[in-house]
């Protein structure tokens, strides 16, 4: 049986200057375990995103205001003390996120909401450290440089992890002393508008963080604004190359985090039950819906029967269930729109003519009216399939065998995609090779899906530019001036 919430979920609203407003309009936000609606979010309008920006940018501007008379100092306190109200009620905001997105809880509150602390305490301590350097030129000049925020940034945050991926900019844009405009998911905005909450409680000054609810639209218009800076957006690489048109005419800063295909490849010499338990986790963590999830599976050839069993056996013990229960690892997909697309893929692959060896269905939890999909793997996968090819967002396998080291390296850039990639295998020497060949921007050995707020996350090709977390995400929310004094 689907549980009850336990928490009180009040309409969502707009946070601009520190205050908060209705909007013109409003949309449902649906718990996709049930199919019922958890309250009403406000649509931001035009005019909306307008008096936020100019909210941030007055914030930011003004040379007596609240922001800019915090030190550095100042500001990594700050980030600290949200980093403890979202401690202190990590229980609250990992129930809203599964509650709004349909991930099990235990992701929720063991894994999402454990790094947003952390991505936070990290770049906490990094606004004491963004400095410039002083250069040796001639004899006759002091020539330094200095580190200045970029001004207003704008981020456009997905639904697959709300809160997390929002701390990925957040933390460095605010250690750098920008300002902020933040635009939600529509799918999942509740937790965006209770950090708002405990950002007014941490004491943010007005017009520092601001938040705007609603449909694309309303990134639309933030990418046209002129008096938004930069642009960090994760999502789609459609709507990435969108927001890179958009962009042109104001000459944004953009980085965009885009979609992704990954490889995970398991060699005959690997630990088979670790590999097995890696491909589980690549999939299947957040019902597939990670943008670095290990679709495309590649397996040596000698070993595939003895693996796609053992896999089998683990995946038909991911039964779909409520999400709220701390025993379940399988949750709902986030709309009812995203799990048609999956079930398309799934059809589109049996269509192909690839295997399937488990799942491939939706699934009635207890009778209700949620957007539950099974588990699913395809064998027999050719790189050409359109499951081989397209990112799915969601449950779904594609399992592809090889012979050689080169075959395999060969098959797996060959997509448009490069944002994750795995090997597996006893041998460093070959680890180590094949780590240096795969063009991606992560590369997991002997293990999948690890992250750490101080290692750098982006992709190549068609997953986009720029890196987040770490203190190469600090760079594209600064500006370098070099100053030339000279002494002669």
């Amino acid at each position: 049986m689907i549980a009850a919430t336990k928490t009180k979920i009040a309409p969502g609203r707009l946070l601009i200057d520190g205050q908060w407003f209705d909007g013109a309009t409003e949309f449902d936000t649906i718990n996709p375990a049930t199919g019922d609606v958890l309250t009403q979010i406000a649509s931001a309008s035009a005019e909306d995103v307008d008096r936020a920006v100019v909210a941030a940018r007055r914030a930011f501007e003004d040379r007596s205001g609240a922001w800019r008379k915090l030190s550095a100092s100042e500001r990594g306190r700050l980030i600290w003390k949200l980093a403890d109200l979202v401690e202190k009620n990590i229980d609250e905001l990992a129930e809203l996120e599964t509650l709004d997105n349909g991930k099990p809880i235990f992701e929720s509150r063991y894994v999402d909401m454990p790094m947003v602390i952390d991505v936070l305490r990290y770049y906490a301590g990094w606004a004491t450290k963004i400095h410039g350097e002083t250069v040796n030129t001639f004899e006759t000049a002091f020539t330094y440089t200095l580190r200045e925020p970029v001004g207003v940034v704008g981020m456009i945050v997905p639904w697959n992890f709300p809160l997390l991926l929002a701390s990925w900019k957040l933390g460095p844009a605010l250690a750098c002393g920008n300002t902020v405009v933040w635009k939600p998911a529509s799918q999942t905005s509740l937790t965006t508008l209770r950090f708002g909450e405990l950002a007014v409680e941490a004491g943010v000054p007005a017009g520092v963080l601001n938040i705007v609810t609603g449909p694309g639209e309303v990134g639309r218009a933030m990418v046209r604004h002129p008096g938004i800076e930069k642009i960090a957006f994760t999502g789609s690489t459609e709507v990435g190359k969108e927001i890179m048109r958009g962009a042109a005419d104001s000459l944004k800063r953009i980085t965009l985090e885009l979609g992704g295909k990954s490889p995970n490849i398991v060699f005959a010499d690997s630990d088979i039950d670790n590999a097995v338990k890696g491909a589980i986790t690549g999939i299947f963590y957040g019902k597939g819906e990670v943008c670095n999830a290990g679709s495309r599976l590649f397996v040596e050839s000698k070993v595939q029967d003895e693996f796609l069993e053992k896999l089998a056996v683990r995946a038909a013990k991911m039964r779909p269930a409520d999400p709220l229960d701390p025993k379940t690892r399988m949750g709902a997909i986030v709309s009812q729109e995203q799990m048609q697309t999956v079930l398309g893929y799934i059809e589109a692959g049996k269509k192909e003519g690839a295997k399937l060896v488990a799942g491939g269905n939706r699934v009635s939890v207890d009778g209700g009216k949620g957007f539950f999909v099974e588990p699913t793997i395809f064998r027999d996968v050719r790189n050409d399939m359109k499951i081989a090819r397209e990112e799915i967002f969601g449950p779904v396998l594609a399992i592809l065998s090889f012979n050689d080291l080169d075959e395999v390296i060969e098959k797996a850039n060959q997509n448009e995609y490069g944002l994750a990639s795995a090997v597996w295998t006893r041998d460093i020497k070959k680890a180590h090779y094949v780590s240096r060949r795969l063009k991606a921007g992560t590369v997991w050995i002997n293990t999948y899906g690890l992250m750490d707020a101080s290692l750098p996350f982006g992709g190549y090709k068609s997953s986009g530019f720029g890196r987040e977390l770490g203190a190469r995400a600090l760079e594209h929310y600064t500006e370098t001036k070099s100053v030339w004094l000279n002494m002669g």
